[in-house]
């Protein structure tokens, strides 16, 4: 008959070994434990939030200011833009305004030249947040046709974060009235939730 060098715990023992490896595991996943508030105990304040956030975004869309300024001949094609013809506040977009704080849609329309960068810089930092830049025309988006010159910037997007591309040389109004329902899909977030849906359709056929 062997004899063995089992060890033998008690109840008592058991219970509190499986109490600590509980309490061990718990503070090992705290880190990557996510906390769920049931609804009913949620706070109203997060319930407003929530509810605002979808409004707010309906708001910012439908109502989009404009800045009224233009660097070069595309901003002829601007003019027209806000004219009677395009009659573009039917679709929330408002008339431009004169100041940059009462403003949040920068059109850059015209080539922009390395001495008139600092002040197209400034207006955009004074734009009301969040602001959207819209590049208007080949030279807004390249540098057009002097791309190759030593005083003209190749695209505004060298200096400001660009939202929306237009293209043309000179581009039509209506390019700009598509331009700018393309930038109200994407503050609704509706541009990202199609880029996701396509980048994933893209991923799946692979």
């Amino acid at each position: 008959m062997t004899e063995t060098n089992e060890v033998v715990y008690t109840k008592e023992q058991f219970i509190n070994a499986e109490k600590e490896m509980t309490l061990l595991t718990r503070e090992s996943l705290k880190s990557y434990k996510k906390e769920y508030v049931p609804a009913m105990f949620a706070k109203f304040s997060d319930i407003t939030k929530l509810a605002a956030k979808d409004i707010i975004r309906w708001g910012r869309a439908n109502s989009l200011w404009p800045l009224q300024f233009g660097l070069a001949c595309c901003a002829m094609e601007l003019m027209d833009f806000g004219a009677a013809r395009i009659d573009a506040e039917r679709k929330g977009y408002l008339m431009f305004r004169g100041t940059p704080r009462q403003c949040d849609v920068m059109i850059v329309a015209g080539w922009v030249t390395k001495s008139i960068v600092p002040r197209v810089k400034r207006l955009y930092e004074q734009m009301s947040k969040p602001s959207y830049v819209i590049a208007y025309g080949e030279c807004a988006t390249s540098g057009g046709p002097w791309w190759e010159s030593y005083n003209i910037v190749k695209g505004i997007d060298q200096v400001l974060p660009v939202d929306i591309y237009v293209a043309g040389c000179p581009p039509k109004p209506e390019n700009l009235f598509k331009a700018l329902m393309k930038l109200q899909d994407r503050i609704r977030g509706k541009y990202d939730r199609d880029t996701a849906r396509s980048l994933s359709e893209n991923l799946r056929s692979i």
